[in-house]
């Protein structure tokens, strides 16, 4: 079960998320947002992208440095870096797209990341990254429908930047649109299949 959540809602103990805190033993939501009972986590409706370990992030390399490394710009106040290594093949140049894994998080302002692949063609949108879970859905489930209805390849960044190529391009990104301002409403995954749906036909 799902319901919205302000700042100092009273909520079940366990939960472990940036959108929770702990008084007296008991735990608050600190930010407005989805409380998942189920998933004991409240997802916050607004903020900015903080790094997890193993996130899949998309972003655009700004420039290369010494030994194939790269500077690449996540969309955010943190830099991410590429370290290929010197004695790698691969090679990336300025304006390309990539598609990566973040591998380590170097203090505040640093996002070592790994696993690059290039992401060819296409084109990428902004998504407020707090949106993201919801455009992803539980178990890939929303991004998997909007995939095969509108036949479009995706990589979801959870920094906040999507990248789509192929298929009904257009409506991918309305669908995606429409999460972002329907993200606190229930039945949401319904709602988006239905219009794929009607208007891929």
């Amino acid at each position: 079960m799902k319901s919205i959540v302000i700042p100092g809602d009273r909520i079940n103990d366990g939960v472990s998320s940036n959108g929770a805190y702990v008084e007296d033993g008991k735990n608050y939501a600190s930010v407005m947002g989805f409380y998942d009972e189920g998933g004991k986590r409240v997802v916050p409706l607004e903020g900015m992208w903080l790094p997890k370990i193993e996130d899949t992030v998309v972003g655009v390399v700004v420039n290369a440095g010494r030994n194939n490394s790269y500077t690449i710009d996540l969309n955010t106040f943190r830099t991410g870096v590429l370290l290929l290594g010197k004695y790698s093949r691969s090679t990336l140049k300025a304006g390309e797209m990539i598609e990566a894994i973040v591998d380590r998080i170097n203090g505040k302002k640093e996002v070592i990341l790994s696993r690059p692949r290039e992401l060819r063609g296409g084109i990428a949108i902004k998504v407020k990254p707090t949106k993201i879970p919801r455009v992803l859905g539980k178990a890939n489930t929303m991004a998997n429908q909007i995939a095969e209805l509108t036949k479009c390849d995706m990589v979801i960044g959870s920094n906040g930047i999507v990248w789509i190529r192929g298929g009904d391009t257009a409506l991918a990104i309305e669908a995606i649109r429409r999460i972002e301002r329907e993200a606190h409403l229930s039945g949401l995954t319904e709602r988006i299949k239905e219009m794929l749906s009607v208007k891929g036909k």
